[in-house]
């Protein structure tokens, strides 16, 4: 035997291939190649004569090949906002998950001059098996034309009457959760700090109105629209609240509060002893020392894992009717929420 090749026991100078077990084996190539991968053909005598060979030659077939063979690619794609902290949050709770899964992860950011039309485009030409979109504005039928092309996971909206899968924690328990908390501290004249219209906002802004109602403090509370998920809309939205009854906001999310807790300390209004904020998302940026921000948490570790897990299902499992997991959101409480002033404003 040359020294380029390797035998039972021998060392070898180079990894041996699929010719070298079907020698090994005095079994034909193509026999060799249906007992590695578990394909149907080869009795159970064979295969366990192919795989002896296998361990006895140290042979490992290329990950990237028996993909290939199979047209798999074992990709998942995922979209995120790249301004948006919790999203990255999420994104690495994407990659340890897939990572356990076996499957390697391709992200596709969505920025300001960067549709997320065009980011999922991105991902399906890289041929990712799966798309995962974090927090997607997509209209409903825009989703389902994509779920009809490949397997989608939304995470972090509900979405109705498409085929796909959705992961997201509760935005009617997490709104109400501050509003809960808020009111407790006894504020009752609460502002819902909005995002605009796109589906996520909508959402949470009808989840205001409901628990406000539900409260007994609607007729003193309002909604304030910000039109977007940002430091600057927020800004923009919450020094308008600087005079009046305003006593607590309930911000759409952590971007949000951060501009609205710049206005206000702009304003000469001090949070909480004036004013308590609640964002949503729990961001990195809301346990930051200087910030520490009352905030509802999505439990980014648990979406994530969940939405790997229904994309991985999907894949390997064969089809099935699509999967709604909700989630259950938590309020953190930190330094920007306490009592109302004594006496009101």
């Amino acid at each position: 035997m040359s020294s380029t090749e390797s035998g039972p026991g021998g060392s070898s100078a180079r990894r041996p291939t699929i010719n070298d077990v079907a020698r090994h084996a005095g079994i034909s190539k193509g026999t060799v190649s249906l007992a590695l991968r578990g394909a149907p053909g080869p009795s159970a005598e064979t295969t366990a004569r192919v795989l002896r060979a296998a361990e006895e030659l140290g042979y490992r077939a290329s990950r990237s090949a028996s993909l290939l063979a199979r047209r798999r690619t074992n990709l998942l794609g995922l979209t995120l906002t790249l301004r948006n902290a919790f999203h990255a949050e999420l994104a690495e709770g994407v990659q340890a998950a897939a990572d356990e899964a076996g499957y390697e992860l391709v992200l596709s950011p969505v920025t300001a001059a960067r549709a997320e039309a065009r980011a999922v485009e991105t991902l399906l030409d890289s041929r990712c098996e799966a798309v995962l979109l974090l927090g997607p504005e997509l209209p409903a039928a825009d989703l389902d034309d994509l779920a009809a092309r490949v397997p989608v996971v939304v995470v972090g909206r509900a979405v109705e009457g498409v085929g796909l899968d959705v992961v997201r924690t509760s935005d009617e328990a997490g709104i109400a959760l501050a509003v809960e908390h808020l009111v407790g501290l006894g504020h009752r004249a609460l502002a819902h700090v909005a995002a605009g219209r796109g589906p996520i906002g909508t959402a949470r802004t009808e989840s205001f109105r409901a628990a406000v109602r539900r409260a007994g403090v609607a007729e003193a509370s309002l909604v304030v629209e910000a039109g977007e998920f940002s430091e600057t809309a927020g800004a923009r939205a919450g020094a308008t609240l600087l005079d009046g009854p305003v006593t607590g906001i309930v911000a759409a999310s952590d971007r949000i509060a951060l501009g609205v807790l710049d206005a206000l300390g702009r304003g000469g209004r001090a949070v909480p002893d004036e004013m308590s904020v609640v964002g949503y998302d729990d961001s990195p940026w809301a346990r930051l020392g200087h910030v520490q921000l009352t905030s509802v948490s999505q439990e980014p570790a648990e979406q994530a894992r969940a939405a790997v897990r229904a994309a991985v299902d999907r894949l390997d499992g064969g089809p099935r009717p699509p999967r709604e997991t909700v989630l259950r959101p938590r309020l953190v409480t930190r330094a920007t929420s306490a009592p109302p002033p004594s006496g009101g404003r």
